[in-house]
């Protein structure tokens, strides 16, 4: 499979770099000088409506806010025209497959995308992720760029795989929910090489790529064109289901409907684990996710704070459910917190539970 950044132009190139530059600024920088403002600007408020209101005000605010929304729009400019300039190729290669493959692709054309999935650009991005093929490579490269070339080699899904979900030697099958084009699901197939692994996805863009890459590293892994709130697989048929940065993408209902999903999903003894972001406890610092995600076009971060998922899980028929902090630098799960960290980062967390032994 060609990997576009290593056909960039020295033009294009730089243009990546410096966008990656003006984000790690951003975090390393301003945010930093920006939470010093706030602190001076007031006693410490526990009330997050307050402390949105104290943000607005600060000098930093508009320089901090306006960086924020451009340099993802010009992320997005810059891959998108790299992509474009070898659509062709990228296309065609969709379809080179071997003769045997180890995995399979479905996909259904039946499948009903919900409002709710095609009524914004997530993360800004132009078509956003379900319509064309070359909006998966888009994606796949801009997102190498959004987590600060920290999640190269898919880093943060392996730290997840390796750290926050059970040692099951004979685990038959493994089911990613959500799975985008790849990135969470092929760390599975290495953690679990003898079971069946299956990735589900409304978007055929990223499953044709997922599974053309997986294909080219020989990755026995089944990717299927559906719906996390109800995949059409048999019920109690998985030893442990997965979904990674899936919840905070929908609405409260439907992070309700895939929880219940996923418990029934799973066989008796088997665990369900999300890697997702959780609030901080720091008003300050939730009100920047808040806004982070009203100025990224991801309009449900709410509605997944907002849900008592510990409550749905038993509710379900899950036990030990817990959210515990997710460091994606080195520890991965992290049960003594994020700690103190000064850049803007994204407050990541896992929720895990089990099925009960019958």
């Amino acid at each position: 499979m060609i990997d576009i950044e290593n056909q960039l132009t020295l033009d294009e190139r730089s243009t990546v770099d410096f966008v990656l530059s003006l984000r790690k600024r951003w975090s390393d920088t301003l945010y930093p000088a920006l939470a010093e403002e706030y602190r001076g600007a007031g006693p410490v408020t526990s009330d997050l409506e307050e402390a949105t209101g104290r943000l607005h005000r600060l000098s930093l605010y508009p320089w901090y806010s306006h960086l924020e929304r451009v340099q993802q729009k010009m992320l997005w400019k810059a891959v998108g025209e790299a992509v474009l300039g070898r659509a062709e190729t990228l296309r065609e290669q969709l379809d080179e497959l071997p003769e045997r493959p180890k995995g399979d692709l479905r996909l259904s054309a039946d499948t009903e995308l919900p409002d709710w999935y095609t009524g914004y650009d997530i993360h800004i991005q132009p078509g956003s992720f379900y319509t064309d093929d070359l909006n998966a490579y888009v994606y796949e490269l801009g997102a190498r760029i959004v987590m600060l070339r920290d999640n190269d080699g898919y880093k943060f899904h392996r730290l997840f795989t390796e750290t926050a979900l059970p040692d099951v030697p004979a685990a038959s099958r493994v089911v990613d929910i959500g799975c985008g084009f790849g990135k969470s699901t092929r760390p599975l197939a290495a953690r679990y090489p003898g079971a069946e692994v299956i990735g589900i996805d409304f978007a055929a863009p990223g499953l044709r790529l997922a599974h053309a890459e997986a294909e080219a590293d020989a990755a026995a892994i089944s990717y299927r064109q559906g719906d996390g709130r109800a995949t059409g697989l048999e019920e109690a048929s998985c030893d442990v289901v997965t979904g990674t940065m899936v919840l905070h993408e929908m609405p409260g209902e439907a992070i309700s409907a895939t929880v219940r999903e996923a418990a029934r999903l799973l066989k008796p003894g088997g665990t369900m684990a999300f890697l997702e972001f959780q609030p901080t406890g720091d008003a300050f610092r939730d009100a920047t996710i808040y806004e982070h995600a009203e100025r990224n076009n991801e309009p449900f971060f709410r509605d997944l704070f907002g849900s008592d998922l510990l409550a749905l899980c038993a509710e379900a028929g899950l036990t030990d459910a817990t959210w515990t902090p997710f460091d994606e630098r080195r520890d991965g799960k992290r049960p003594e917190g994020w700690g103190d960290r000064r850049e803007w980062h994204f407050p990541w967390a896992v929720l895990t539970a089990t099925k009960p032994q019958n």
